[in-house]
Order: C-alpha cells, then sequence, then structure tokens
C-alpha cells in the first residue's frame, strides 16, 4: 500500500449520462428513471406491431416500485457484507496475508485488534464452545474454522483441504470490515451483526502491519494510526495522518459524503475505497486528487455501486439505549442546543447538517483550529480541501470525536467549542447539551 507512483487524472461523476437528470440519480430516484426508462422503451417496442388497438400504455405501479427498491437493498446488503470486488488480489498475491493469518492469527489475537464475529454465522459446535468456554481462542486452527463458516465479519476467505490439512489459499475484504460492529451477545467482539456501525475497536493498521510483505519503515507507520482509525490517503500521497473510522449510517438525504465532503453521492467514497484503498478491480478517478488508478482488467465494482449505496441509505442511525441520558437535563439541552450554544449554525436540519447547502474551511474544524492546524492538514488532501459538517443522529455510538478522533467525550466537545467559540456555557450547561446530543 506504499506505491506512491505518479498518478494521472480526470473526473469524479460515475453515474450515467443521458435521459436521467443530476436529481434523479439518487437512489430512490435512480429507480424511477431506470423504471421510466422501462416503459418509454417498452412503449415504443409496443407501437411497432401490427393491428388497429394501440397497445394499452405501461405503468410503474407503486408496488413495482417498493418491490425494485427492496431488491436493490437486498442486493446491496450482501455486496456491504460479502463482496471483496476481487482484492484477494492485493490482500493475498501483495500483502500474503494468508500466511499470517494461518500461522499466527488466533481467535484471540483477531478479537483484540477488533476483529468481529457473526453468531449467526457459527456452526452449531463452535457456537456451543464459545457458550460453554470450552473452544481454543489461542489456536488459528480455530480461526481457519471461523473464516471456513463466514464468520468472521468483513473477512473473506478460501480454506482448503491440502494434504489432509485446512489450509487458507486466498482472503480479501468486505466494506463490513470496518462499517459494522456486532452486539456482543456471545462474548466481546462476538454477536450479531450491526451493520453500518463504526468499528471503533478495529486496528487497521496493526492489521495491515502484520503482512510479511512490507518494510519495516511501512510497518511503523501502519502500527502509528491507532485503534478506530485509518488513512484513506496515505498510499496516494505518501504522507501520514489517519482519521476515524466514520460510520455508515444516518445518510439518507445528506448529499456531500465523507470528512470532507468529496463526493455528492455514497457511490463516490465507495468506489475510492473499494478500488483504492481495499485493492479492488476497477477504476476510480478524480482530478482534483490528480488520481486515475485502474486495477486489473476486469471491472468488479461500478455495477454494484447503485445497490450498495441503497443498502447504505437504508440504514438509519440507532436509538440511544434505554438509559443511556438523563431525559430531563437532555430537555434543557436542547434549548441550548438552538440557542445559546448556537449548535445549529452548522448542524441544522432535520439530518443536523449543513452539509447540503455549504462545506467549511479548514480552521472551522475546532479540532485544527485549537492546534493552529494539523501538520499535515487532511482537508488540503482532500478533493475539496474542506470540511463538512458531520451529521448527529447516532453521535452517541462513535466516540471518540471530531475527524482526529482528539476530544474522547460529548461533553469534551462541547466544552472545545464552549472555549474556542466563547459561548460562556456554565459546567451545568455543558452537561446538558452533552445529554442532548448523547440522546440523538
Amino acid at each position: 500500500m506504499s506505491n506512491h507512483g505518479p498518478i494521472d487524472f480526470v473526473g469524479d461523476r460515475f453515474s450515467t449520462r443521458g435521459v436521467c437528470s443530476r436529481s434523479q440519480r439518487r437512489p430512490v430516484g435512480a429507480l424511477w428513471c431506470a423504471i421510466g426508462l422501462s416503459v418509454i422503451l417498452l412503449s415504443a417496442l409496443g407501437g411497432c406491431g401490427g393491428g388497429n388497438d394501440a397497445p394499452a400504455p405501461a405503468t410503474a405501479t407503486s408496488e413495482t416500485l417498493v418491490a425494485t427498491e427492496s431488491s436493490l437493498v437486498a442486493q446491496g446488503k450482501d455486496i456491504f457484507r460479502q463482496d471483496t470486488f476481487g482484492n484477494e488480489i492485493f490482500w493475498t498475491d501483495t500483502l500474503r496475508m494468508h500466511e499470517v493469518i494461518e500461522l499466527s492469527v488466533s481467535p484471540a489475537l483477531a478479537l483484540s485488534v477488533g476483529l468481529k464475529v457473526d453468531a449467526d454465522a457459527l456452526p452449531a459446535a463452535v457456537r456451543q464452545a464459545l457458550l460453554d468456554g470450552t473452544a481454543d481462542l489461542q489456536s488459528p486452527a480455530t480461526t481457519l474454522a471461523l473464516i471456513e463458516a463466514n464468520a468472521v465479519v468483513g473477512v473473506r476467505g478460501t480454506v482448503e483441504t491440502v494434504n489432509g490439512v485446512k489450509r487458507l489459499t486466498r482472503m480479501g475484504i468486505t466494506c463490513a470490515l470496518c462499517h459494522s460492529a456486532v452486539d456482543n451477545a456471545l462474548g466481546q467482539g462476538i454477536g450479531r451483526r450491526l451493520d453500518g456501525w463504526a468499528n471503533r475497536d478495529l486496528n487497521p493498521g496493526r492489521i495491515i502491519a502484520l503482512s510479511p510483505a512490507l518494510s519495516g519503515a511501512d510497518k511503523a507507520i501502519y502500527n502509528s494510526w491507532g485503534v478506530g482509525k485509518f488513512d484513506p490517503r496515505h498510499n496516494v500521497d505518501g504522507l501520514n495522518n489517519p482519521v476515524v473510522i466514520p460510520p455508515a449510517y444516518g445518510l439518507a438525504g445528506v448529499h456531500r459524503i465523507t470528512l470532507t465532503g468529496d463526493g455528492d453521492r455514497i457511490a463516490y467514497w465507495n468506489r475510492y475505497v473499494s478500488v483504492v484503498e481495499m485493492g479492488g478491480q476497477g477504476h476510480f478517478e478524480d482530478a482534483r486528487l490528480n488520481l486515475n488508478l485502474t486495477r486489473g482488467s476486469a471491472d468488479l465494482v461500478s455495477s454494484k455501486l447503485d445497490a450498495l449505496e441503497a443498502y447504505q441509505l437504508s440504514l438509519t442511525a440507532p436509538t440511544p439505549p434505554a438509559g443511556s441520558f438523563d431525559p430531563v437535563a437532555a430537555a434543557r439541552g436542547r434549548a441550548l442546543f438552538a440557542g445559546k450554544a448556537q449548535c445549529m449554525t452548522c448542524h441544522s436540519g432535520a439530518q443536523f447538517t449543513d452539509a447540503n447547502e455549504r462545506l467549511h474551511p479548514r480552521f472551522d474544524s475546532i479540532a485544527e483550529a485549537d492546534i493552529g492546524g494539523e501538520s499535515p492538514s487532511y482537508a488540503s488532501r482532500s478533493a475539496t480541501k474542506q470540511y463538512r459538517t458531520a451529521p448527529l443522529k447516532g453521535v452517541w455510538q462513535h466516540a471518540p470525536y471530531f475527524h482526529d478522533g482528539s476530544s474522547p467525550t460529548l461533553s469534551h466537545v462541547v466544552g472545545r467549542y464552549n472555549q474556542h467559540l466563547s459561548l460562556q456555557l456554565t459546567q451545568q450547561e455543558i452537561s446538558d447539551l452533552s445529554e442532548y446530543l448523547k440522546s440523538l
């Protein structure tokens, strides 16, 4: 992942051009557009037949639209959870991660670096062994059994018997690796999937650094990232400044994607990550990044982007757990949010973000303003050179906060704004506003 050679470039729009307007290319609008095109074509074909009676016009019923959208979401769910986009070539042939996993990665080690286990995919015997405490969590052989059962969230592998021994011959990763958690029903890191949740337990850098194909210098960089962080620009610009892994829920109606609002559809970022970061087979280009990259000769990405986006847009932010906030204090905090604390200046509307109207210069981010600017600034490495106001639904779930993870709690966030903007909030008001944020 340290190939920093010269990079070409072109544009950042990947939606189909033609009959449909830009507004129609949003996921649900895309369904209407596709069905509308089908109606036009069917009507035109019907008019070519003989006979005196005009054919009845084809119509797209609400039931058809719902069924089509549901089918697209279901496809997207499978892609999100299971599709590697052909990145086994990168993770197996280049990084040789299958060798490390097979020989050295026990379930205990996997769980310690934040990997999750899908309880619903566990074989009955393994599930029972976990329940009664007899599962061997120190053996890499148990890890292979979990991978063979497709029970390691975000990891796909091919396990074959070679000379009577189970061997991991191929492996790759999916979107769920970083953007799913579990409910810990069977133990820490083992439970039912929670798609869209930021896996802030994951240590991607430490995992990548296990590769025997990397130099000591590269391993040091990856090991420096820390838990819950990833640098999605490092293998493009060679710089090192990781950011927190973001959630993939609560994005319906938000048209500027990622921390820096680089694209106006999730499909933009999905293409970037699947090709540039995950090593999938496909193409990404964006002139603003001076980036034009093609992996492989077959495109295993483009045809999946609409469905993947539809599934992600279906993921609503999780409601806060019962008893996790003080409702009386939260009510006071709500008034502060709209008034004295000035939060609604940026965190406006149903999504609690002004991202659809504007982006913000780098020093509008308290994370940068408080320290006089990052070096390197994450915004400066992006396509927009600016930051997006983060949506707040489900904010209780994904501490730490700000793009650099520099605030461990919501009260710490409020305290920083209070000081930087001279809001003159009392400690009680800081606490009340924090309780309100926990309630979102």
